[in-house]
């Protein structure tokens, strides 16, 4: 047992010469802490406690990085309030706000199993990158810093972070392939079942649905002051009628998909122009994409490959898969059930107060990318 006066610093420095004692203790005495900020920003103590979990390995891995021992606490704590504002920004993504509260269904102990094996086998990954590598994996998706964060946190410039990223995903991307949900192909693809959702509600993806042609008529944008406060919807039309779907996205891909429906260069291609181009360097094409159901207020959809050895599905979220159809020319499907999924009426007055803001964030980021360049 461990003095409860015992200095951190003094933990700190024992962890480091190798005491796993030490590091529980560390953990085990600010976790509490931890837990209690990370649900002040994630609203709930399940998920709070998770984020926690994700910051005590993220602070463990990368301890002989902190430079103030005595300030073992509010690191800890400020890894674990970053964890938390990341995973907000994620649940807040594409899902339509506004929607009635719905039950949820616990994971059992089996998927509770399967997650923490898979988790292991993640962190095992990564622990195994080279060391400029794993410290920019742990900066970046681990404890949620920026870019620009993890160039000042490690010394490197930013293109020097971009591209340590890069060669860890493509280096962890063989590796963790087996713990990846294989793309199964369309045909055989059985209908989806998710716990405690009514049968009536989970929307066909085998084949059997009727899929409308859309296309996306705008973006629409609250008109928040603050500009990492503001909502961003993209609004799919139906090609031959009149019916609309709004499904909530983030402020990046809304970007993205403002440039090319306004058809703006850019001088280095983004995330969906390469997934173009690897998918045709692979002798495959982008056959659709499809909105395909909605579960818990989140849609759901997946893209179509056309490749040598027949079509294959890949799920995906719906602005990633419409980005890439934006790219490459696929026509947009949506469930038509989908189009009868009306939100509720005070959410809908909101939607409407929200302006058309396609050309306008199309011409921010122009501004930006040149103001870059200068």
């Amino acid at each position: 047992m461990f003095d409860p006066a015992q200095p951190d610093a003094d933990l700190v420095r024992d962890a480091l010469g190798g005491s796993r004692e030490a590091l529980a203790e560390l953990v085990r005495r600010h976790w509490d802490t931890a837990v209690f900020l990370a649900a002040r920003v994630l609203g709930g103590a399940e998920l709070a406690r998770d984020a926690a979990q994700e910051a005590a390995l993220a602070a463990l891995t990368d301890l002989e990085r902190l430079r103030s021992p005595e300030r073992f606490e509010a690191w800890f704590c400020g890894i674990a309030l970053n964890v938390g504002r990341r995973w907000l920004r994620q649940l807040r993504a594409e899902v339509p706000g506004g929607w009635p509260d719905r039950s949820s269904a616990a994971p059992g102990p089996a998927e509770m199993a399967e997650h923490a094996d898979t988790a292991a086998r993640v962190r095992g990954a990564i622990a195994a990158l080279p060391g400029g590598q794993r410290q920019a994996v742990l900066l970046f998706y681990l404890q949620g810093m920026s870019h620009r964060e993890v160039a000042a946190e490690l010394g490197i410039s930013l293109g020097a972070v971009k591209s340590r990223l890069h060669q860890a995903r493509a280096a962890l991307a063989p590796v963790l392939a087996p713990v990846a949900d294989a793309p199964t192909r369309v045909a055989e693809r059985p209908t989806p079942r998710v716990a405690g959702i009514p049968a009536e509600r989970i929307m066909m993806v085998n084949g059997t649905a009727e899929w409308i042609d859309a296309s996306v008529a705008e973006i629409r944008r609250s008109e928040d002051e603050d500009v990492r406060q503001r909502k961003h919807v993209m609004i799919l039309r139906e090609r031959d009628g009149d019916r609309r779907l709004p499904v909530w996205i983030g402020a990046t891909e809304a970007e993205v998909m403002a440039l090319a429906l306004e058809s703006v260069e850019t001088p280095r291609p983004f995330t969906s122009r390469l997934a173009a181009s690897l998918v045709a360097a692979a002798g495959s094409r982008v056959g659709e994409v499809r909105i395909a159901r909605l579960v818990d207020q989140v849609f759901y959809a997946s893209v179509v490959v056309d490749g040598p050895d027949g079509p294959r599905e890949v799920d995906a979220r719906p602005s990633d898969a419409v980005n890439l159809a934006l790219v490459t020319g696929a026509p947009i499907r949506i469930d038509a059930g989908l189009f009868g999924t009306e939100p509720p009426a005070q959410f809908a007055r909101e939607l409407a107060t929200y302006p058309v803001a396609t050309a306008a964030i199309a011409g921010e980021v122009s501004e930006r990318m040149l103001a870059w360049a200068r």
